[in-house]
């Protein structure tokens, strides 16, 4: 086939939203089996499955292409009509981005509200780890993203940030009972650490860079950064915190350091490779946001 029906392409996208093909047929406003039609037209003509069936609906590898390109003619058709004076239906952008949970808890979001005053913009994050944040602009969920990874994402460029620190810290009470003989091996062994969640792995590197195997040391899952950082400084556990909420934490005496090398995670901004105007001046207001905050 030569050419994509546009019309095809954004009812696949449309399902991936909305997990079904019922949810699809209410966000476009045709019924489920004009939806269902659509998909099956698209599929045939390019002779790969899109769209697996289920609760809910998933997108498949080759579904992922169809969808970056729904979301990209979205973007740009939506930025010419603008430029041309012709948006009369009044639609807002919607601007779907990925940053890991410490970003968006300690410097991420101001931008975006400044961004959000100047611009008719609704912002839809998705949160994740740094190292998978990047997966989900191959997928086509989302449109640019904060991730660990230096290497594009294919059809995307990218610019460093910075590099957000963490150093280990304790309550002086839970640093006293646990730590009292010194911050060695056998300590570090049977004192409880603070987890994000099973795919966070700061801990476990500052604890193999003390020569300790985290596998069997005690710990709190707490997977939200701002609970996070309060089970750390209420003495649940030791933990790693970000320097923008480590530098509160440390002045209050709330917390102590731990000692032993910081752990240094370099971000990068990673966006679709189109010419956007929106996507630039998110792109610009995060860098200057993050030059502001982040280390070099």
């Amino acid at each position: 086939m030569s050419s994509i029906a546009p019309e095809l392409a954004s009812t696949v996208a449309a399902i991936v939203d909305g997990g079904s093909l019922e949810a699809a047929a209410r966000a476009l406003s045709i019924t489920p089996s004009a939806v269902s039609q659509r998909l099956k037209t698209l599929e045939q003509q390019l002779g790969r499955v899109l769209v697996v069936r289920g609760r809910p609906a998933t997108v498949t590898p080759s579904g992922e292409a169809i969808v970056r390109m729904a979301r990209q003619i979205a973007l740009l058709e939506h930025e010419a009509l603008s430029e041309l004076g012709m948006d009369e239906s009044g639609a807002r952008a919607s601007v779907p981005l990925a940053v890991n949970a410490d970003s968006m808890a300690t410097w991420f979001l101001a931008p975006l509200a400044r961004l959000s005053a100047a611009h008719d913009i609704d912002f839809d994050l998705h949160r994740d780890d740094q190292n998978f944040t990047a997966r989900l602009l191959e997928s086509g969920e989302v449109m640019a993203a904060v991730t660990s990874e230096a290497a594009a994402v294919t059809g995307c460029t990218v610019s460093a940030l910075g590099i957000l620190t963490y150093e280990a810290v304790a309550t002086p009470a839970f640093a006293e009972r646990w730590f009292a003989d010194g911050i060695g091996v056998d300590a570090l062994r049977v004192a409880p650490f603070v987890d994000f969640d099973r795919r966070d792995a700061l801990q476990q590197q500052w604890l193999a860079s003390r020569g300790v195997d985290a596998h069997r040391v005690p710990r709190h899952y707490v997977p939200a950064s701002h609970d996070f950082a309060q089970a750390v400084t209420l003495g649940l556990g030791w933990g790693m915190l970000p320097e923008p909420q480590l530098s509160a934490a440390l002045a209050s005496g709330a917390v102590r350091p731990l000692g032993g090398e910081p752990v240094r995670v370099p971000l990068y901004w990673q966006q679709w490779n189109l010419r956007s105007t929106l996507l630039d001046a998110i792109a610009a207001e995060v860098a200057q946001e993050a030059a502001r905050v982040l280390r070099r």
